[in-house]
């Protein structure tokens, strides 16, 4: 029997496909478990598969025109002065037009109806927790609780949450792969992002924008509870010791890598706003400076 002898960049592609295939389950934002992620998800499929329209037919065309119009093969037509095809005119240029409209349209709809600024349900019960990225770790507060955590927050499943976002260094992004859309967190400056969970679990939070060495270890456990479980939640992190206040954040605020999570029984109401607020002079002022002294 004739030994067939295989390239070397055939004999890889399986290895290639275990790699890429092996971590499919770990595409956390094809995995959404809120609306937000799950409306996310419907339009990066439904614009990969419209695009895929023209890639498929291009990758089978040349592959068709390749063999077909081989130097070995003699029964092709040779027609050298061919120079236009009213029909080849009409596809080349109306399915493309046809695809990006369609692109257009929903760029433009999904963008307005996912306005991460925009109520999920406007009249509704909503959490809303105060978010501040710091070297290296993220510290919420529950402004309606009075407490706070550093590293982990908790909300009841199916119940719409209010993030307000800002920063007490560079610039930074907050980010709930399954639940939905990131927002870039910036000093001096408050942002908002609104997201839901449907289902109850535990849900890995990342920081999405480099903002130095410490970077690969900012990361933080969303948890979705039921409200009885949210409610005991709140109870353990009343029973923490440790306030919230202007030493206590002078002391949070510096650099720190991999910090574990912490509880907050009480935090200062006014701490979001003064971290706003001491950048708005154009200086760095030292921690929570305002009331400091009193």
């Amino acid at each position: 029997m004739r030994k067939v002898k295989v390239p070397a960049f055939a004999r890889g592609l399986p290895l290639i496909a275990v790699v890429f295939l092996g971590g499919c389950s770990d595409v956390t934002v094809l995995n959404p478990k809120g609306q937000v992620g799950a409306d996310e998800k419907s339009l990066i499929l439904t614009a990969a598969i419209l695009m895929l329209i023209v890639v498929i037919p291009v990758i089978i065309m040349t592959i068709v025109f390749a063999w077909r119009y081989r130097a070995s093969n003699t029964k092709a037509a040779f027609r050298p002065d061919w120079a236009h095809s009213r029909p080849v005119e009409i596809v080349v240029w109306l399915i493309p037009i046809i695809i990006v409209s369609a692109l257009g349209y929903l760029a433009w709809t999904r963008s307005h109806s996912l306005d991460p600024f925009r109520p999920l349900a406007a009249g509704t019960q909503q959490v809303t927790i105060q978010v501040v990225s710091l070297d290296w770790k993220w510290l919420f507060i529950y402004p309606d609780e009075h407490i706070a955590t550093v590293n982990e927050i908790a909300f009841p499943v199916n119940v719409p949450v209010e993030f307000r976002v800002t920063s007490d260094t560079v610039m930074n992004s907050f980010f709930i792969p399954q639940l939905g859309s990131q927002i870039y967190s910036m000093a001096g400056m408050q942002t908002e992002v609104h997201l839901i969970a449907n289902q109850e679990g535990s849900y890995g939070g990342i920081s999405a924008n480099f903002s130095g060495e410490g970077f690969s270890g900012m990361k933080f456990s969303a948890i979705a509870l039921s409200q009885a479980e949210y409610q005991g939640w709140l109870a353990k992190v009343r029973a923490s010791s440790e306030k919230l206040d202007a030493s206590s954040f002078a002391l949070l605020e510096k650099p720190s890598e991999n910090n574990p999570v912490e509880y907050f029984s009480q935090a200062d109401p006014d701490l979001f706003a003064n971290i706003i607020n001491k950048f708005m002079g154009g200086t760095k002022m030292s921690a929570m400076q305002t009331g400091a002294g009193s």
